[in-house]
């Protein structure tokens, strides 16, 4: 089922995210809702909070050389933790939940992340690149970050004042 986007500035954006201790029908339905909902709206990633849920969820899809998204290639990334981080990279990023805003980002070029898959088996990924700024931008969500906090005052105040024009 197609869910709706979560919406700049709704206030639940802001929510810290709650672990994830159940791992049945819901969380496998949330996730799968997910992934309708990401698909549905070109996104490449999806996070709990930008679908009204406030668990410690989200999803990742990166397109392949061929531009395309495959199921196959799904990432369902539960109750996530960092373990390793390092190198930098500038990263064009933009946000379902910030629709027609797209800025670059510094994040870390490489990440070693922790997680549980929706069995809740406990899993570790190494992440290079555009898979680690993606995995890092929605993590972010699940903290009560949005990719607009990352940017510096001169381009924030740009980002309020197209945002502004645009709700006009």
């Amino acid at each position: 089922m197609i869910e709706d986007i979560v919406i700049y500035p709704d206030e639940r954006l802001r929510e810290v995210s709650k672990k994830v201790v159940e791992f049945g029908s819901n969380l496998k339905e949330t996730l799968d809702n997910m992934y309708e909902t990401m698909m549905d709206k070109s996104g490449v990633g999806l996070a709990g909070v930008q679908i009204g849920k406030l668990d410690r969820i989200l999803i990742v899809n990166i397109p392949r050389d061929d531009k395309m998204q495959y199921k196959e290639d799904l990432l369902e990334v539960v109750n996530p933790k960092i373990l390793e981080y390092s190198g930098e990279i500038l990263f064009q990023e933009g946000c379902l939940s910030i629709p027609n805003f797209y800025e670059y980002v510094k994040r870390y070029s490489y990440i070693k992340l922790q997680y549980q898959d929706r069995e809740g088996r406990v899993k570790e990924i190494e992440a290079n690149d555009y898979l680690a700024v993606a995995l890092q931008h929605e993590i972010d969500h699940l903290n009560g970050v949005l990719f607009i906090d990352k940017l510096s005052i001169l381009k924030r105040k740009k980002f309020e004042k197209e945002y502004k024009r645009q709700k006009v």
